[in-house]
């Protein structure tokens, strides 16, 4: 059968076989050295290379591990339990536009074959692939079409229980790969990332070097904002529904803003994802934030009219007052498929807003202040 792989997120996903303890007793001949990543560890053996995935709800807990095979030799007897992956892979199906842009940056957007929610993919060898038939429309990520992912990547078909079932037990013999990166509390360590991406395509020195260069323009970003004095404080987000979720005080937002030279507003919120809270209690603490940074997706440019007849509570705000507020229409711009791999466009927009003097004639990619 073709192999195809699905780049997925992890809480959804689950991986083709049993992850446990090692019984290999090989030695490990190298370890990578992963500077920022919590989420994930590279061992390397004569003959194949170990990549275990940590469970980013519990980091004792080991999520997956990938077994990478040179798919031009024998797979070897003896290995340890896990998902046996044959590298460098030829037929994906991606479910995230994140993961479609960094298989672009590795330049190997010609290995997908199927996406799901093509409609969110800005990729634009995605859809050029999608407009000429080579990528198939997969549905929506959280039901995606089995039946037509076996019949674009694999001869075999499912036995029983329904093709949901058996894809997600790995019984249609398909890899799963666990993306918990998007779970990397510091941006640098979502970039990182990319190096078993890397690794899964056979482009580790591509990997290394777009990482390598991403980092070097983080921080000499970063060191620019080291010794200031000033910190607005900040605000992020809105409501969405019922919920305000407000990015914790240990996730990549709050570390950009810090990085940034600003004072986040929740910062002392633990963990590393989203926290939702009700109007009031963010009201009660970010009122007289100085700054408020809004992400929406929508056709036209959002105003303080507009943003004021989504919820007039909104008006309330300090930096709705004094007219302080900035925005990225994430539908107009490629937001969320550009910062998980560069995210020194992100924290240069934000100095820009923080300390545009230490940016003099830097115009923004993502953030513009709302009209």
């Amino acid at each position: 059968m073709r192999l195809l792989i699905l780049l997925g997120f992890a809480f959804w996903m689950v991986a083709c076989t049993p992850s446990g303890k090692q019984t290999s007793s090989k030695e490990a001949l190298s370890s990578d050295s992963i500077q920022y990543a919590q989420g994930f560890t590279v061992q390397r053996f004569d003959t194949y290379i170990m990549v275990e995935v940590r469970d980013p709800w519990d980091s004792t807990r080991l999520l997956q591990r990938y077994l990478l095979v040179d798919r031009t030799k024998s797979v070897p007897g003896g290995l340890p339990k896990g998902t046996i992956v044959k590298v460098p892979v030829k037929d994906i199906v991606i479910y995230t536009s994140v993961h479609a842009a960094i298989i672009d940056q590795l330049h190997e957007t010609d290995k997908v074959i199927g996406v799901c929610e093509p409609r969110y993919m800005d990729t634009p060898a995605i859809q050029e692939g999608i407009q000429a038939g080579r990528i198939a429309d997969l549905g929506e990520a959280t039901s995606p079409n089995i039946e037509k992912m076996i019949e674009i990547g694999a001869e075999r078909t499912a036995r029983d229980g329904g093709f949901e079932v058996l894809v997600r037990r790995g019984e249609i013999g398909i890899p799963i790969i666990e993306g918990a990166d998007y779970m990397e509390a510091f941006p640098l360590g979502r970039t990182e990332w990319i190096r078993f991406y890397g690794l899964l395509f056979g482009k580790e020195e591509m990997a290394d070097s777009i990482f390598k260069e991403t980092e070097q323009a983080y921080l000499s970003l970063k060191d620019l904002t080291a010794n200031i004095d000033n910190r607005p404080t900040v605000l992020s987000e809105k409501k969405f529904g019922s919920s305000w979720y407000v990015p914790s005080g240990d996730s990549y937002m709050a570390h950009l803003i810090e990085d940034a030279g600003a004072d986040y507003m929740f910062k002392d919120l633990p963990g590393a994802g989203s926290t939702p809270l009700e109007f009031e209690p963010v009201f009660d603490k970010a009122i007289h934030a100085d700054i408020w940074l809004v992400k929406y997706n929508q056709s036209s440019e959002m105003t303080y009219n507009d943003l004021r007849s989504e919820y007039t509570p909104y008006e309330n705000f300090d930096a709705f007052k004094k007219k302080r507020i900035y925005t990225c229409n994430t539908g107009a711009v490629p937001y969320y498929e550009e910062f998980p791999i560069h995210p020194e466009y992100l924290l240069k927009d934000l100095i820009w807003i923080f300390h545009p003097e230490l940016v003099f004639g830097y115009s923004p990619r993502y953030f513009r202040e709302m009209p």
